[in-house]
């Protein structure tokens, strides 16, 4: 950041007044109307704002609510703007404008995509053979774009010939995505146009048949798999497979080594995959059938299966089958890794001679290359806290693999490694105009949560900070679903840590950071571990010197806004300011209700709550039932209206009621998004403004100048 532009900052900062509901207009209130909850066996509660609820978002009463929202919102956060369009300037300005990823090999043609100057959406190009070819765009995405309020695209695949492109565009936000097809030597979109579909699909080995998932149009669920043959009716597409569970996913993909198309069935304790010749697929079979307890997924490179399963292994083995016996079930599988029960084996890629294999260990992702030969190696990294992460590898006949590494000081970079030799390259870092790493430091510490669990916390701040009790930290989690949140670099962070702030990721229980286990004590009747955890990492950074008690903001977006609801009715006193976005706070009801996209596949996480003993233990945490008449901090809430994931009604019920108990003066916030849905608005920049809202909220709040 520039001398002058630091100074303009600091004098903005210092000639606004700190937001408060002293001086801002009454906030807006929304009407109470009787209405009951009822749970199968009986059990009742008054939900008054569940009126808010509209499934076509054309309620006038709800809109006129969720504008006066808005415009209360804009009142509110009226004298940040100055701050606000500082931080997009800085954010923004360490992101290269004329950016683009590193090309990659597959059947014959290199693949990339590339942003012009003041872009916010890729063009997706190829060339064939070599880099020095002509350029082909496939996708024109600023083109296509044009005059949309929402754009995005969902996946893609090229056709075995190298001459179609299937793709699945989205125009609303709500992720009901329309499947296309684009003829890549006329440039022309053919007539085929499959609605309600999900991204991900597969080719035959025909080059005109297309399977695809049809989502259920009110759950959203993806449901039916069907085959397309291009130039025919939708109407008359064959029916491949239907899943009749609701609590399972469904996913679709060719194998590494392109010979087959498989199915899968997904849950939290389940999965089965199905496959299929890609030239021959009119028969699907079962690679194992489905168990409790029993996960696995597999891929197909040479002549066998390389499965990855926790079958008699809680953090996942590694073993194979020859394809000739793979009809002979378990039994025929052998190890290739055994397990271990302090490496979480989270991912791999097969290759002809070699076995690439993403494991956690210690808190970190790293990554290990297995030969044919049996030798194993490790790819080194020189920091405490930092992720690797397989990268594409289209062709499987290769002795390099391609990785990405990345530390909440490091810009993501691509290397590839030898895999015979150990010989490594890199290939990119990804460019931020005026950053400087040696300007910074990152750091792993340990707390220790009230049950005695070590809780790894990845830390950074800039060189020179002196941890004596009085700095301001922002401190950010998720915890749900198994997923793991990596230390990565974010163009956000120097804008703060040059303000003096500590940046803390808490890798509490509900993810896969530690393993399994890490994820199981934080689901079903452990998830109050996510929470505590939280909690406790944030005493234990204040009780070390990291920050000053109060002064910390706390964030967490979907899954990781129950985290924020449940911190803030948990412990309010602890923070100064929350940043909770997307968030599911009304955990009961959604539960209850199968019609809501999600709610059928997460049972295996939350509980069902139509049994008394999970509807008793998620109420006992659900942040919209145990809002309460007491001092809250300050809150900033967002959401869009077209999520599909956790529906805008679900927050605008919990500000409404939390606006007639909060008994504080702290700025209640809800910023909606009418024209955007689960990530947000799309386009490379308009997530950055939203971004710098809330930012500016938390340094007002905590008084960061």
């Amino acid at each position: 950041m520039s001398g002058w532009l630091r100074r303009a900052l600091v004098l903005s900062l210092a000639t606004t007044a700190p937001v408060s509901a002293q001086e801002a207009p009454a906030p807006p209130v929304a009407a109470k109307k009787p209405h009951q909850v009822k749970a199968p066996f009986g059990a009742t509660r008054e939900d008054e704002y569940y009126w808010l609820r509209d499934d076509t978002r054309k309620n006038p009463e709800m809109l006129a609510y969720l504008k006066a929202e808005n415009a209360y919102a804009d009142a509110v956060m009226a004298p940040t703007k100055p701050v606000q369009e500082t931080l997009y300037k800085e954010i923004v300005g360490r992101i290269k404008q004329d950016d683009s990823t590193v090309p990659y090999l597959d059947n014959g043609y290199w693949y990339y995509t590339r942003y012009e100057t003041g872009g916010n959406y890729p063009i997706v190009a190829r060339r064939k053979g070599e880099m020095t070819a002509p350029e082909e765009i496939i996708l024109n995405q600023p083109e296509m774009a044009r005059g949309a309020n929402f754009f995005q695209v969902g996946g893609r695949q090229v056709s075995p010939d190298n001459r179609l492109l299937a793709y699945a565009e989205d125009r609303v936000g709500r992720r009901q995505y329309v499947l296309k097809v684009k003829d890549l030597t006329t440039g022309q979109t053919l007539t085929d146009a499959i609605p309600n579909a999900q991204p991900g699909f597969a080719w035959a080995g025909d080059n005109k048949t297309i399977f695809y998932i049809e989502k259920d149009p009110v759950t959203l669920l993806g449901k039916r798999v069907k085959a397309h043959v291009l130039g025919t009716p939708v109407s008359r597409d064959r029916l491949v497979y239907e899943e009749k569970d609701d609590t399972f996913s469904l996913g679709i993909g060719v194998t590494s080594s392109e010979k087959f198309i498989c199915i899968f069935s997904s849950k939290t304790v389940s999965d089965e995959q199905r496959c299929a010749p890609v030239d021959d697929p009119a028969t699907f079979t079962v690679l194992a059938p489905r168990e409790r307890d029993f996960l696995y997924s597999a891929d197909h490179v040479a002549d066998a299966w390389v499965i990855r399963t926790n079958w008699q292994a809680p953090n996942y083995r590694l073993m194979t089958v020859p394809e000739k016996v793979a009809g002979q079930g378990r039994s025929a599988w052998k190890d290739i890794v055994p397990h271990s029960a302090d490496v979480f084996i989270e991912g791999f890629q097969p290759f002809d001679k070699h076995l690439a294999i993403e494991e956690r260990s210690g808190g970190n992702k790293r990554l290990r290359i297995l030969s044919d030969t049996g030798k194993s190696s490790f790819v080194e990294a020189d920091e405490p806290a930092y992720a690797m992460a397989l990268s594409t590898n289209a062709e499987t006949g290769t002795d390099w693999v391609r990785y990405t590494y990345n530390s909440l000081t490091t810009p993501s970079t691509v290397i590839e490694a030898n895999m015979q030799t150990g010989e490594r390259r890199t290939l990119k870092v990804t460019p931020v105009p005026g950053y400087d790493k040696s300007k910074y430091v990152t750091e792993r510490v340990w707390a220790t949560a009230r049950d005695g669990t070590k809780v790894p916390v990845s830390l950074v701040y800039a060189k020179g900070f002196r941890k004596d009790g009085s700095a301001a930290l922002f401190q950010y989690a998720y915890g749900s679903y198994g997923y793991s949140t990596d230390p990565g670099f974010s163009p956000m962070l120097p804008s703060l840590l040059d303000r003096g702030m500590v940046y803390a990721i808490a890798h509490i229980r509900g993810g896969q950071e530690m393993g399994r286990k890490w994820y199981d004590d934080g689901r079903m009747f452990n998830k109050k571990n996510s929470f505590t955890d939280f909690i406790d990492v944030t005493e234990y950074l204040v009780k070390a010197g990291y920050a000053k008690k109060g002064r910390v903001a706390a964030m967490g977006g979907s899954a990781g806004g129950l985290l924020m609801g449940a911190v803030t009715n948990m412990a309010p006193q602890d923070y100064g300011a929350i940043i909770t976005l997307v968030p599911f706070v009304d955990v009961v009801t959604t539960m209850l209700d199968a019609s809501i996209p999600l709610t059928t596949g997460e049972y295996d996480e939350w509980g069902n709550p139509e049994n008394k003993a999970s509807y008793d233990y998620m109420l006992s945490y659900s942040p919209y039932d145990q809002l309460a008449r007491k001092a809250y901090p300050a809150i900033f809430v967002g959401t869009g209206l077209w999520d599909s994931q956790v529906q805008y009604y679900e927050p605008a019920k919990y500000v409404a009621r939390l606006r007639t108990l909060k008994t504080d003066r702290n700025p209640l916030l809800f910023r909606v998004n009418m024209e955007a849905g689960h990530g947000g608005k799309s386009g490379r920049f308009e997530r950055f403004r939203e971004q710098a809202e809330y930012l500016a909220f938390a340094l007002d709040q905590l008084k960061v100048k």
